[in-house]
């Protein structure tokens, strides 16, 4: 795991701190598209590094990433 993926990590557990927009700050801070971001906090989230260095967070994030996966299987289809 680089600093990038440690920064993304702790941005993370502290996010509420930091005034304005979650999006923008993601933006001003890692350089990256707030979907980019995602994307690669969702990779980081599979990491056993990553739930070495952050275990409450991540399976927090985690939890919650599995919630809405069943929440999306479980509504009906159009």
């Amino acid at each position: 795991m680089n600093d990038v993926d440690q920064a993304i990590l702790a941005f993370e557990s502290e996010f509420w701190r930091y005034p304005g927009s979650k999006d923008r700050v993601i933006q001003e801070r890692f350089g990256l598209s707030p979907t980019r971001y995602y994307q690669r906090l969702n990779r980081l989230l599979d990491e056993p590094e990553a739930l070495a260095q952050q275990p409450v967070l991540v399976k927090r994030l985690l939890r919650m990433r599995a919630e809405r996966s069943d929440r999306r299987a479980a509504a009906p289809r159009r």
